[in-house]
């Protein structure tokens, strides 16, 4: 099967007035994370940052709306300024160590006891 991603954004940060416009936005946190099922398990990994943007006057500009669509918005701001590519090959790398992982972690037993 292959990997899922999805946005989230939790988050952003606006000016409540800047450059004759209301609710300038210019940090949109965000989660952008991927999903596998593999062996009836499902296996996930997840970035997280911000993203930093300026309005300029007389740039285009959308007006904030809390709905969807302006969701989809500024998803289309983030995948036009991060290397989204770059983030996918993380995440699914993420993922393949999880499904078949190359290291593990080792423990003296005298010093963990098993509760």
């Amino acid at each position: 099967m292959a990997i899922t991603y999805k946005w989230d954004i939790p988050q952003m940060n606006a000016h409540i007035e800047a450059e004759g416009q209301d609710n300038v936005i210019y940090t949109v946190h965000y989660r952008y994370t991927g999903s596998k099922t593999s062996g009836g398990k499902t296996y996930s990994s997840t970035n997280i940052g911000t993203q930093g943007y300026t309005y300029v006057a007389g740039d285009s500009f959308v007006p904030y709306a809390d709905t969807e669509g302006f969701e989809g918005v500024v998803i289309g701001w983030l995948e036009g300024s991060l290397d989204v590519p770059a983030m996918k090959a993380s995440i699914a790398a993420a993922i393949a160590l999880e499904i078949a992982p190359v290291n593990e972690d080792l423990t003296f037993t005298w010093q963990n006891p098993t509760p």
